[in-house]
């Protein structure tokens, strides 16, 4: 939508906003517009009526005759706000004596036009970075992890709390970490888009959200210095563009250890003024890694005949990070991400149970607008591949497969 087509709409948006802040002798009073405008020079309209109408006439012309001025500015003032057009001769005209009729856009509706100018950027690109399409909308966060995130009462807290204190807080001193552990199936990859989706307009489409797959960006090892370069230039990048970013590592435990150090100086605190600020943005790691030690906490609740959210992470910690040290394959055990504590919070997703998954699966009917009945989610669930063995009480995919099986229901 160009600048011409909006004209109209806006600059009659303007002129109603301020009609509405009018204060008494405003259009707002009843009686104050007499049958014919207030436009018309003859004084045929005001001389009919009496004094006390008669004043409260050229009350109104006088306050339309303000309007038309000021509506000009203000117009002025959204098209640099928007197009960045004509902000010199603004700036030229601020050091001049104020030729509006008593009111200045500083004093009157400038936050209304702060936010007509974000409304239009959200429909369309008008600054260079993208923080234009930042919304932080944690309370649809909060919402969304309630009704779709199903079976994971702890990953629901921390993930809520961390991004919660992290965007109240004027400066951050650092940027936040998190590390996403489970079996596979089980909402690592769910949040993480949830995240981006709402922090950032466009979700992972965001020019300020960056994702990586650690075999498909960085699939082989002898390119290492290579990956370090790119990574590190990429992320930079991101940074300098966009005031609040979100950087996710995809299957985080296949990385080589030397690109997890590489991108540790972007993650610790920065202190030498000139820098790049790196504090406003988010690190999320996603692993596999430390998904047999949450089932193994979680079996044994069950079989103690305890709730799955009588589970802390005062049980689940200790055997989680002695899980992430085990050097075997883990580019989480040779790199200074555990060493230096440069992780804020690990978050562990519990295996699903069966009846998670038929929750998911009612998500997955709802989501493409399919009719379902409970026979159905009972038979999608039961396609699903459970253990341990004897007891066959987690869902091995987690709810993975789920939109796919409900193919087999389609007419």
């Amino acid at each position: 939508m160009g600048r011409d087509a909006l004209c109209l709409p806006l600059g009659l948006a303007c002129c109603l906003l301020l009609l509405f802040l009018g204060g008494s002798g405003g259009l707002g009073d009843r009686g104050a517009l007499p049958t014919r405008g207030p436009w018309e020079e003859r004084q045929g309209p005001a001389a009919e009526l009496g004094p006390w109408r008669r004043a409260k006439y050229e009350a109104v012309k006088k306050h339309l005759v303000a309007v038309g001025a000021l509506s000009k500015q203000y117009w002025h003032y959204l098209a640099c706000k928007v197009w960045q057009e004509g902000c010199k001769e603004e700036e030229e005209e601020e050091r001049e004596p104020s030729r509006s009729p008593g009111w200045s856009v500083p004093l009157v509706g400038q936050d209304y036009l702060e936010i007509l100018s974000a409304w239009y950027c959200s429909f369309g690109k008008c600054c260079k970075t993208g923080d234009c399409r930042i919304v932080n909308n944690v309370t649809g966060l909060e919402a969304d992890l309630n009704r779709q995130l199903h079976g994971q009462h702890l990953a629901k807290e921390i993930v809520l709390r961390a991004v919660q204190r992290f965007l109240q807080s004027p400066q951050p001193e650092r940027a936040l970490v998190l590390s996403f552990h489970g079996w596979s199936g089980t909402g690592k990859n769910f949040v993480a888009r949830m995240m981006a989706s709402h922090l950032f307009r466009d979700g992972l489409k965001s020019e300020c959200v960056r994702v990586f797959i650690s075999l498909f960006h960085f699939p082989h090892q002898n390119y290492v210095d290579s990956y370090k370069a790119q990574l590190k230039k990429q992320i930079s990048e991101t940074l300098q563009l966009c005031k609040q970013s979100l950087f996710i590592f995809d299957e985080a435990e296949k990385l080589h250890f030397g690109l997890l150090d590489a991108i540790k100086p972007f993650m610790v605190r920065r202190d030498n003024k000139g820098q790049v600020d790196y504090q406003r943005s988010i690190f999320l790691f996603l692993s596999n890694l430390g998904g047999n030690a949450i089932n193994e906490v979680a079996l044994d609740f069950w079989r103690a005949g305890r709730a799955r959210e009588e589970i802390t992470m005062e049980f689940l910690e200790p055997r989680l990070k002695l899980e992430l040290q085990e050097p075997e394959g883990n580019g989480y055990a040779r790199s200074h991400l555990l060493e230096e504590n440069l992780i804020d919070f690990f978050v562990p997703f519990l295996p699903l149970e069966y009846h998670h998954v038929k929750l998911c699966t009612q998500d997955a009917f709802l989501a493409r607008g399919l009719p379902y009945s409970e026979a159905a989610l009972d038979e999608v669930a039961r396609m699903m591949v459970y253990v341990p063995r004897e007891e066959k009480l987690f869902s091995a995919q987690g709810c993975k497969s789920v939109s796919q099986r409900i193919n087999y229901f389609l007419p």
